[in-house]
């Protein structure tokens, strides 16, 4: 491709801004943002990424271009529910005018820290964080994005122990970063860059036997165990409820060991399952837990790792040893985060997210039960809720027909046999029976084509 000249890139990224600029597009403009964003996918991001959507991979003329509360909507103006919630980032919808006035007021007084001047904000954030985390988290290091965060945590574990191994978990998901990545149990992300971080020992998730199992056979050779990384609730594994006794029976391991336990809420923090983080369910508190997604308030792009303070003491000789992240932590992700956590606190969005799950989960169940040859399965807690379908095809082709009915859910990354419904807690009630009736509807129509096609 010939570059272009200095002209041609100024008019270009002119008639960009133009676009994002004005308040009311043309029916010229909404279609040559369509034509633009596919070209521009195909020619400078990833073509793929346009197929390998389980709900749009054969509609390329969807586009987001607006979004409120629970809504999205495209260039042309259609609005479709969003079930799928940025894969847990939009707990508190789109937009939310709290977390937005937030960010608006610190944008009108600087953006970006200086790098060498103390930041309020970055501290305001973090003593928030250790009032709502469990027990004796006290210390916050922000990033940008929860594998950072768990980038730091492993990296934390490892300086603070002085110690080498780690246990995770079959099917866990901690991120595509290469220590994150090292910690995850999906063979087809991690195939295609061994060797990975050397120093990761998989056990079956939910299985605590194992994880002491694994921990005795590395210390009998000669090893030594850093900490076990988990998940609460598994979200990209498959929506994973572990056993009641599976945290506790860790933390418990943990101590007897003396490795940390390090938990996965990237996902599952916030209030996403019921309750503020995944652990609450079972009253345990980690030495060191992570957070992303719906940390940002639906808004900006922020993460954590927050610790207890006895492992921070190495980070009071070079403060800088375990990362010095450029823009992590800053002014307008801290301002949206603070904005955040006021507002799920105030309008006891945990509470929320608890019930909304009970209804849908109580509606899918009656569903589940009426075609047990096509769902076999619901489980989760909150808003975090998986469906499990008898094969791929069937989830595939239910979340494309969902689509079609204005509806966006998400499965598994390259996997549809589970669907996941993580709606924001915002969504009401008349959106929720607009949605559940589109599903039964869908899988009756899949159980009516598998009877005729026997």
């Amino acid at each position: 491709m010939q570059q272009k000249t200095r002209e041609e890139s100024l008019a270009l990224a002119t008639e960009i801004l133009e676009l994002i600029e004005s308040e009311t597009l043309t029916i010229e403009q909404k279609k040559k943002i369509v034509e633009d964003s596919v070209s521009n996918f195909t020619n400078h991001v990833t073509k793929a990424i346009l197929t390998h959507r389980k709900s749009v991979s054969h509609d390329f003329s969807v586009v987001e271009w607006e979004d409120e509360g629970a809504v999205f909507r495209d260039t042309m103006g259609d609005e479709y529910i969003d079930c799928l919630g940025g894969y847990g980032v939009y707990l508190l919808g789109h937009r939310h005018p709290n977390v937005v006035k937030a960010v608006e007021a610190q944008l009108k007084r600087y953006a970006l820290h200086s790098q060498e001047m103390v930041d309020p904000l970055r501290g305001y954030l973090s003593q928030l964080v250790a009032a709502i985390t469990p027990g004796d988290l006290q210390h916050s290091y922000l990033v940008n994005c929860g594998t950072e965060a768990n980038e730091m945590a492993l990296k934390l574990a490892r300086l603070a122990t002085g110690k080498k191994y780690f246990i995770s978990m079959e099917k866990g998901f901690h991120g595509k970063t290469m220590g994150s990545l090292s910690a995850s149990g999906k063979a087809m992300f991690r195939e295609p860059y061994m060797p990975l971080v050397p120093g990761f020992q998989h056990v079956p998730y939910g299985d605590a036997d194992a994880v002491e199992q694994a921990i005795r056979m590395l210390i009998a050779t000669g090893e030594t165990v850093a900490g076990v990384i988990v998940e609460p609730i598994q979200g990209e594994g498959g929506v994973n409820v572990p056993p009641a006794d599976f945290l506790p029976r860790l933390r418990e391991i943990c101590d007897q060991y003396e490795c940390l336990l390090i938990v996965d809420e990237v996902q599952t923090g916030m209030g996403r399952t019921g309750t503020l983080f995944g652990v609450d369910h079972w009253n345990v508190v980690p030495d060191i837990m992570t957070l992303g997604k719906a940390f940002g308030g639906g808004v900006m792009p922020i993460a954590a790792m927050v610790a207890k303070k006895k492992w921070w003491g190495k980070m009071e000789d070079n403060p800088f040893l375990l990362g010095s992240s450029t823009f992590g932590g800053n002014p307008l992700c801290c301002a949206a985060a603070i904005a955040g956590i006021k507002t799920i606190l105030e309008e006891n969005i945990p509470q929320v997210a608890k019930e909304k799950g009970d209804y849908i989960m109580a509606r899918l169940e009656t569903i589940r039960s009426q075609y047990p040859d096509i769902l076999t399965e619901v489980r989760g807690r909150g808003l975090l809720i998986g469906m499990e379908f008898a094969d791929n095809s069937l989830g595939y082709t239910l979340a494309k027909t969902l689509f079609g009915k204005k509806i966006l859910v998400g499965g598994t990354l390259n996997n549809a046999t589970v669907i996941r419904l993580e709606p924001p807690a915002v969504i009401s009630y008349e959106q929720l029976d607009y949605v559940l009736a589109c599903i039964e509807e869908g899988i009756s129509q899949l159980s009516k084509e598998m009877k005729v096609a026997r």
